[in-house]
């Protein structure tokens, strides 16, 4: 009988399941700060980089989705990461804004330089604690550890208030130990401790002890937040962050898309959502808006070009799609048979079909709105004139279609060659013969013909080359289909090499070789807004 008092009036009729605007919210509830890293951490994964007006475009959306801190970088790691941390400090009101730093004083005055902008910076400063990177990397005692931890918060807190101090490889680091370091910290002016676990090491069980053990014994932990930074290499950065959580954990340090070093990071959308759904649970709650998640995704995979996984939690193409018969059925009698939240919580749309080719500007500017864009007149413009295009080339123009133009035509990347036109023969033991012609940014007009490659995307990349004068290696190609049927945009990834330095492009088209070609201009472009090659002007088309 006791155990039927303790139930909620859904559990007892046997239906658990809850949407946003039903869970019941507890009266102790609390409120868990979101600290996304997704420009920082996140952008460390290979290929992941980002120029500097990528990088405003994301920490913009990372505001609009309602984090509480945005660590913008890593300042004294290049003169482009300090540039990227000082715009976004200027720019970017509302969330704190954060730069890392190493427990250096170089490292934490470059950060300040960077931040002193910000209406409410904060510095984080990170030193090493475990025992196999005091023996192998650092070759300090503990001892040395403690002294140049607390200089490192000290200096932090001369700039600013707001100062969040790591123990890097915190999971890995003896218990003992880490009391102290961690008291040593808040003693010498840390708002707030994060508690890595820096490779993935640690299993939900032992984040929670870990947790409980820190506000049992270290003394003046009250005085701090206790945050957590959890990677996914054994795929547990999401459990371990909801067993911190649950453990006394007041911060989540995240990424969107769980991008990040290695396996990346606890995946921002996951942990906001496992909150939300079962506050039953966890009695905590962000200040996220998560109808903004799936728009804030999409941004980040099409930046980053780290394509989204179709059964990806939260955000992917097949989050909310039913296949089998007995889903359907369930799913028209009554969606929560099968699903545990609705789409449009997360920022997907019931209504996939909206668009057709006699459409106006107007309706075009709506649906985008209601899909988390917010378009300028010009980018508007650019949109529709594609849009168009699309929507003579097909009966319907769906979400994911239009997502696709949309994130096309708004990436900020200037355009040195465009794609005028393309033929192309090819055949069985036939090598292929390629006409390209490419417009320059000062209207020149290049047309090259050549028979050469292993297969019809090398032929129209080797003629991109050729036209351009820019030589690259192809490291990754890859295409997939925005949205269904034959006539579907295919959308092309491509990732290059030049001089050692690895660039994305991205193309979106009904004919994918089409596609190829603007993905792999996107690159080129890239390459020459940032080495502003000599070749941009001076190159001579062969044959």
């Amino acid at each position: 009988m006791a155990e039927l008092e303790n139930t909620t009036e859904h559990e007892r009729k046997g239906d658990t399941t809850m949407y946003d605007d039903e869970v019941p919210k507890p009266s102790t509830t609390r409120r868990i700060i979101i600290f996304d890293t997704t420009l920082r951490d996140g952008e460390q994964s290979p290929g992941c980089s980002m120029n500097l007006q990528e990088k405003l475009e994301v920490a913009h959306a990372l505001a609009q989705l309602g984090v509480d801190v945005i660590e913008a970088g890593f300042p004294i790691a290049s003169p482009g990461d300090f540039e990227a941390v000082k715009a976004i400090a200027q720019e970017i009101r509302g969330p704190v804004i954060c730069g890392l730093a190493r427990c250096r004083e170089a490292d934490i005055d470059r950060a300040w330089e960077a931040l002193r902008w910000a209406e409410s910076p904060r510095i984080h400063v990170f030193l090493a604690t475990s025992a196999i990177h005091r023996e192998h990397k650092l070759r300090m005692t503990k001892e040395q550890i403690i002294e140049l931890a607390v200089a490192g918060v000290r200096r932090a807190a001369k700039y600013c208030s707001n100062v969040e101090f790591s123990p890097e490889d915190a999971a890995r680091t003896e218990i003992d130990f880490l009391c102290q370091v961690v008291e040593a910290a808040i003693d010498a002016g840390a708002t707030t401790v994060n508690i890595p676990d820096t490779v993935g090491y640690a299993v939900p069980s032992q984040m929670y002890r870990l947790i409980k053990t820190l506000r049992e014994r270290v003394p003046n932990i009250d005085k701090a937040v206790i945050s957590v930074h959890c990677h996914d290499d054994l795929g547990m950065a999401v459990a371990n962050s909801l067993a911190a959580i649950q453990a006394g954990a007041g911060q989540v340090e995240c990424t969107i898309n769980g991008i990040g070093e290695r396996a990346g990071n606890c995946a921002l959308e996951e942990i906001v959502m496992a909150l939300r759904v079962r506050q039953d649970v966890f009695h905590a709650d962000t200040g996220v808006v998560s109808q903004r998640l799936v728009p804030t995704s999409r941004l980040v995979a099409g930046i980053t070009g780290m394509v989204v996984q179709r059964n990806k939690a939260i955000v992917g193409q097949n989050a909310f799609a039913h296949e089998a018969g007995i889903h359907q059925d369930g799913i028209l009698k009554e969606p929560r048979t099968y699903e545990i939240m609705r789409p449009e919580d997360v920022g997907f749309s019931r209504s996939d079909l909206v668009l057709g080719k006699h459409s106006g500007r107007a309706a075009l500017a709506a649906r985008a709105k209601a899909l988390g864009y917010e378009l300028t007149p010009e980018q508007l413009d650019r949109v529709f004139q594609e849009f168009k295009i699309l929507a003579d080339k097909k009966k319907e123009v769906y979400d994911g279609d239009l997502a696709a133009l949309i994130e096309q035509q708004t990436r900020v990347v200037p355009d040195t060659w465009t794609l005028e036109s393309y033929s192309l023969t090819v055949g069985t033991q036939q090598v292929p013969e390629v006409t390209m012609t490419l417009r320059r940014a000062d209207n020149e007009v290049r047309t090259v013909t050549l028979s050469a490659g292993d297969g019809p995307v090398d032929a129209v990349f080797l003629a991109i080359e050729k036209l351009t004068g820019i030589s690259v290696a192809c490291r990754d190609f890859h295409v997939h289909s925005v949205t269904v049927g034959k006539d579907a945009l295919g959308e092309v990834q491509v990732q290059v090499e030049y001089n050692g330095d690895i660039y994305r492009g991205r193309g979106v088209s009904t004919d994918s070789l089409e596609a190829s070609a603007k993905a792999f201009l996107n690159a080129i472009n890239r390459i020459l807004a940032k080495n502003h090659h000599p070749k941009a002007t001076a190159a001579e088309p062969a044959g």
